[in-house]
């Protein structure tokens, strides 16, 4: 069994040094290599996609983009809760579309479901009215804090 030589500090220092500076010079020709043969020495830059005069700025369907749900999405007498969007939007009566705070007063549980007329909260089991946000059961000591929304054709957004 043979032992390898021990490099302590200038050999070590050193070592390094001439190892980072193969680094360098290896990076250095992989770059030129990517340089144009006929360059002279201004840098070129892509033009990048070309810019159309047509179409939404924001490119798309902008009212679609902006959209939490379908009119569709949300049932007569019931609704849904969007928690990825922080709303819950409820339908109380046909075309009335109504925007909840989807946060519980009680101790900031999000709400979970909507079934039976109430938005509920499966923390400790209050239920919140679709209709208003109020209080129909449970602890919370406050409704449910609205939040505005409008109907644009078939789509729900916040106003």
């Amino acid at each position: 069994m043979t032992e390898e030589p021990v490099v302590t500090g200038a050999a070590l220092r050193t070592r390094r040094a001439l190892l980072a500076g193969a680094g360098a010079a290896g990076a250095a020709v992989v770059l030129s290599a990517c340089g144009d043969e006929h360059d002279n020495g201004t840098a070129s830059t892509s033009p990048g996609p070309a810019v159309t005069q047509t179409g939404d700025a924001g490119g798309g369907d902008r009212q679609g983009a902006q959209s939490l749900a379908r009119t569709t999405d949300i049932p007569v007498g019931g609704g849904a809760v969007l928690a990825a969007q922080g709303i819950v939007i409820t339908q109380p009566t046909p075309g009335e579309f109504r925007g909840f705070d989807p946060k519980c007063p009680h101790q900031g549980c999000s709400v979970t479901t909507v079934e039976g007329g109430t938005i509920n909260c499966v923390c400790h089991n209050s239920r919140f009215s679709i209709e208003d946000g109020s209080v129909q059961s449970g602890p919370s000591p406050a409704p449910l804090a609205p939040k505005d929304v409008k109907v644009s054709g078939d789509h729900i957004s916040l106003a």
